[in-house]
């Protein structure tokens, strides 16, 4: 940091299980990577190159290298494995995770339908190419599921092998865990994490109202995904309580603490 503030709330380090800062590439090219992770490179701490974007990127292993020698993982969009297994490719889809040296994929079922049984097979045979991150949630916003069945997703996609689960939200952040005014359905939040450790949930949050919202929750290092590269330092600042949103909650945290001592 460039100077001392007291009483500022503590980060976890990289590499780190909680306090995640997943951030959503649109279709950056490679001098638009340099430039984003000479700012947030030290906040960032996972890209997924959205949806199927990847597909057509041009230079797409050149710009793979500029995040693998900042230390920043990526992986692709979940969309890409729906299109890779919905045309019967899935081998086609784990050559392509060697061919471009992934060490992460998503299993998501957003966009297709795939038996939940099925989807979690998928999860555990690529559990053994890569680290896994799986993607519960619809992106039809028609499609509403009950906490409970929430829950029991989450719940069988971890114990089939992934590290992370994704409350879905699209990266318009009006679906999922969000009614379509973008506003959170805080009665299904609560139950989740009455059953799911906040820690194996990355909330897909790319509008700072819902960032705001989480960090007030469950505090500064909870999981965040698909921020948008030019929102990663907005966001720490929410995390630091250095932006009006949270100015006061993190204030009135430490004031708390100080009438106990």
């Amino acid at each position: 940091m460039n100077f001392i503030l007291k009483n500022i709330p503590e980060r976890t380090s990289k590499p780190r299980e909680s306090g995640l800062t997943m951030v959503m590439d649109k279709g950056l090219s490679i001098r638009e990577v340099e430039n984003f992770l000479e700012v947030a490179g030290p906040y960032t701490d996972i890209v997924k190159l959205g949806w199927a974007t990847s597909y057509v990127t041009p230079n797409l292993q050149d710009k793979l290298q500029v995040y693998r020698d900042a230390g920043i993982p990526t992986y692709f969009g979940g969309t890409l494995f729906e299109a890779f297994l919905v045309r019967n490719q899935f081998d086609d889809y784990c050559r392509i995770l060697d061919k471009y040296r992934m060490e992460y994929a998503e299993v998501s079922d957003g966009s297709i339908t795939i038996p939940h049984e099925e989807k979690c097979k998928y999860i555990h045979k690529l559990k053994e190419q890569v680290t896994v991150i799986s993607e519960v949630g619809s992106k039809d916003s028609s499609k509403i599921l009950a906490p409970y069945k929430w829950i029991a997703l989450m719940k069988a996609e971890i114990e089939a092998g992934s590290w992370k689960v994704i409350a879905e939200a699209r990266e318009s952040g009006n679906v999922g865990i969000y009614r379509d005014s973008g506003e959170v359905r805080q009665g299904l939040v609560d139950e989740i994490l009455t059953q799911i450790s906040q820690e194996s949930i990355i909330w897909e949050a790319p509008k700072k109202a819902q960032q705001v919202w989480f960090i007030k929750l469950i505090g500064t290092n909870i999981n965040l995904g698909n921020i948008a590269p030019a929102d990663v330092i907005p966001a720490e600042t929410l995390r630091l309580g250095l932006r009006g949103d949270t100015f006061d909650h993190f204030l009135e945290r430490i004031e708390l603490a100080q009438i106990k001592e």
